[in-house]
């Protein structure tokens, strides 16, 4: 397969170009413009952040490419799903109150913030996956996919389950409804925490195939009859229906890339990755540590692949950052992202999107 291009630049300023004129001779450099943007509809996909944590996207990168997408005619909004966890981000009016208090509005960035996948996360598509090994049905959010073009502006970081969260985690794990997380995140079903639970019956009115039943107060899932499609955890106002979290590694990063191969397949996409404030952790958490290497640049292509491939040999090149968690942690691995999480192997998802098409590992670096 033919080498994909990725474009970087560093984070060097002159008095002549600041950080953002220079993104945006980057993303112009790696040729956004030869997608007809004319009257279409632009998801932006990105992190807003989960409040507490610092190490997103500053908006100010989003109001760039926004203006990008604007002048070339689009429709661009911003967007994520919504998490299966609880925390700031589970519902769209929890979600789009921690974008606007992260600074991702209308007035900062220049476009409208869309949840991906509704008010309680169940607002999805369902995306046959032709070639998928692990998912047949990709629950995608119904927004992300009436999009006529996705583009993915990622925070590129380190991630306790993937090795690293890059563009393939952005779009794949990003772009999932709560159920398709659930899918990736999960071998199992949910389970009801009897704790939490006040015995309202929500569940119940939601679930399809009568898999739910309350009793003296206490809702429990018959997992015979649970087929998996997570609408329960989205309904509960007490967040106790949880999912199972018992993937292995290995499976979730293959699903990771099937479903960034869902929400794809078939239609434009551009991609861009910011190497900078490298937490070892995803920014969902509440909260991020120090960086695990200095800020490395920008880089951008229409390969997904590749362009992950490209982050992840910048990233380990660059030296140890004193007093972070990877200079705490045991060298015995030569990958900055496996020595911070032992148990991860970020390959396994670039390997995988490979088989499936989605792009290439083998890259040409250009530097502008």
């Amino acid at each position: 397969m033919e080498k994909s291009k990725v474009y970087f630049t560093d984070f060097h300023v002159t008095a002549k170009e600041n950080l953002q004129q220079k993104l945006s001779r980057l993303i112009r450099t790696a040729g956004i413009s030869q997608i007809d943007f004319e009257k279409k509809y632009a998801a932006i996909k990105i992190h807003f952040g989960e409040p507490g944590n610092l190490a997103y996207l500053r908006p100010n990168f989003a109001k760039t490419v926004v203006d990008i997408v604007t002048e070339l005619g689009g429709k661009p909004f911003l967007t994520d799903c919504n998490t299966l966890y609880v925390g700031g981000r589970k519902n769209a009016l929890d979600h789009l109150g921690s974008a606007y208090v992260n600074g991702f509005s209308p007035f900062s960035t220049g476009c409208h913030v869309l949840i991906g996948d509704g008010l309680k996360g169940t607002d999805e598509v369902l995306v046959p996956v032709e070639c998928g090994e692990y998912v047949k049905e990709a629950k995608i959010g119904h927004a992300i996919m009436d999009a006529d073009i996705l583009v993915s502006l990622t925070h590129f970081k380190g991630h306790e389950l993937t090795g690293f969260g890059g563009a393939l985690k952005n779009i794949g794990m990003g772009c999932g409804s709560r159920a398709g997380k659930m899918e990736m995140h999960s071998s199992g079903k949910p389970h009801v925490s009897q704790k939490r639970c006040v015995g309202c019956g929500m569940c119940t009115k939601i679930c399809a195939h009568s898999a739910i039943t309350v009793t003296e107060k206490k809702a429990s899932i018959d997992h015979g009859k649970c087929v998996g499609c997570g609408r329960c955890i989205g309904i509960c106002p007490m967040d106790a229906i949880l999912p199972a979290s018992d993937e292995s590694n290995e499976i979730l990063n293959k699903k990771v890339a099937e479903y960034t191969w869902a929400v794809l397949h078939e239609r434009p996409h551009f991609h861009i990755s910011m190497v900078i404030d490298v937490s070892p952790f995803c920014d969902c958490h509440s909260e991020n540590d120090v960086p695990i290497v200095p800020n490395v640049g920008m880089f951008a292509s229409f390969d997904p692949v590749a362009l992950d491939a490209a982050c992840a040999d910048a990233v380990n090149r660059q030296p140890v950052m004193m007093g972070s968690l990877l200079e705490k942690s045991v060298h015995e691995h030569h990958d900055h992202f496996t020595d911070v999480s032992p148990n991860t192997d970020w390959k396994v998802a670039i390997d995988h999107a490979v088989k499936l098409g989605l792009g290439s590992k083998e890259y040409e670096l250009i530097t502008i």
